[in-house]
């Protein structure tokens, strides 16, 4: 791992603290210059640090009386950034991996020690399970990631140790393959995507030892969405197809829906038009199918709004404003407001595609709308995205509008 992804995971957990002591970046900002008695940290200064910028080594002793948080935690985390060799970050902010087993994860012990279990523990194991599903709809991957972690590793223990019958056993890995994806989902999002493969390959097997084939495309489209984001666009395709076939006939609409959205990206991603716009209408002729069937938890929020924003995605990335600009536009004046990391993230698409459409000021615009939802999340793909608007915008640095965002967080560039 190199510095770069150190200081990054610092920033994650930096971020937590905060967000755990029920501060803002601003509130920080302003606590840290009141308790040092200078006006030297900003809120800017905050977000350098919670991308992972910088290091606040100066700071360390005023954010631990600040953040109640003990010193030598805070130096132990300062040390992992700078890659002192045996250092780790503290708290659920430590790598991940080493929160599940080695070996083989669903290995059970041939001698079960542990409690008898039923329907009833799966019930409530799968409740904790859609639980996380929805905190992530308004919380970060940073935010997440310890405890979706923490819970993988229990249900894991659970099912290695405890009795139950064939049915319950098969249940309990079907929520295995759940927590798998949701925790992959989640790592992705901070940025820490060897642990994030790590939980949806876990995820994987244990949804094809229940046997269930949509999980089983879920998490397979899942890793391969990730792939397909990070330089591994060729294989990302191959991985999405695999997952439309790893589905089977038991896949309903709103699966089909999104394993073909998830191909559908990974044609775009390797450059290949044709077959993405392909891909988009099986997607869409998916959901308009029909069937009346309910969809299973993990794809409650597969919908016609969401399939018109990964259209959109498409558009903007093969170079189509004119048909991304319209359909990003109806759908954000539509958008749950709390629903902020997916809001910057599309509202990203939208400051590109309208950039690409020579509308520099208003692309501005939503560049700024971008900064200003990212700034108290802890996701790796917002920041990402604000990385991508900025640069797209650098073109245009002569129109005032564009220049005064970029004079105002170019510094995020270099994040």
């Amino acid at each position: 791992m190199d510095s770069t992804d150190r200081r990054r995971q610092f920033g994650v957990y930096l971020a937590g603290l905060r967000r755990a002591a029920g501060k803002s970046q601003r509130q920080l900002a302003a606590l840290l210059c009141a308790v040092s008695g200078t006006a030297s940290v900003t809120r800017t200064e905050v977000s350098r640090w919670e991308r992972g910028a910088r290091v606040p080594e100066a700071w360390l002793p005023w954010l631990a009386h600040v953040l109640a948080v003990p010193l030598r935690e805070l130096e132990q985390a300062a040390l992992y950034a700078r890659g002192e060799a045996g250092a780790r970050l503290p708290g659920p902010a430590a790598s991940l991996a080493a929160l599940l087993p080695e070996g083989d994860p669903l290995r059970q012990l041939q001698a079960s020690t542990g409690r008898r279990i039923d329907g009833e523990a799966v019930a409530s194991l799968a409740a904790r399970v859609h639980g996380l599903r929805l905190a992530d709809d308004v919380l970060s991957g940073g935010d997440l990631v310890g405890p979706a972690f923490r819970e993988l590793r229990s249900a894991l223990a659970l099912y290695r140790e405890a009795s139950f019958t064939e049915d319950t056993g098969r249940a309990l890995l079907t929520q295995i393959g759940e927590l798998g994806q949701i925790s992959g989902w989640v790592a992705s999002d901070a940025g820490r995507l060897d642990d994030a493969e790590h939980a949806y390959r876990i995820g994987l097997a244990a949804a094809r030892e229940a046997g269930n084939g949509p999980l089983a495309g879920n998490l397979a489209g899942s890793l391969a969405y990730q792939w397909s984001n990070n330089g591994r666009e060729l294989e990302g395709v191959d991985l999405a197809e695999a997952a439309v076939r790893e589905s089977g006939d038991a896949a309903g609409p709103a699966e089909r829906a999104l394993f073909f959205d998830r191909v559908a990206w990974a044609h775009t991603r390797a450059g290949a038009a044709q077959p993405a716009m392909r891909a988009l209408g099986e997607a869409h002729d998916a959901l308009s199918s029909d069937a009346v069937e309910e969809p299973p938890q993990w794809a409650y929020w597969v919908s016609r709004e969401e399939l018109e924003v990964m259209d959109a995605r498409v558009f903007t990335e093969l170079r189509r404003p004119l048909r991304a600009v319209p359909l990003l536009t109806d759908v954000l004046g539509r958008y749950d407001a709390t629903h902020a990391r997916e809001l910057a993230l599309y509202r990203s698409w939208l400051a590109v595609a309208l950039a690409d459409a020579n509308e520099p000021e208003q692309a501005a615009d939503e560049a700024q709308r971008v900064i200003d939802l990212s700034g108290d999340l802890s996701s790796d793909r917002t920041a990402e995205r604000t990385r991508v608007v900025l640069r797209k915008l650098e073109p245009f640095a002569d129109v005032p509008e564009v220049r005064q965002v970029l004079t105002a967080h170019g510094h995020l560039l270099m994040a």
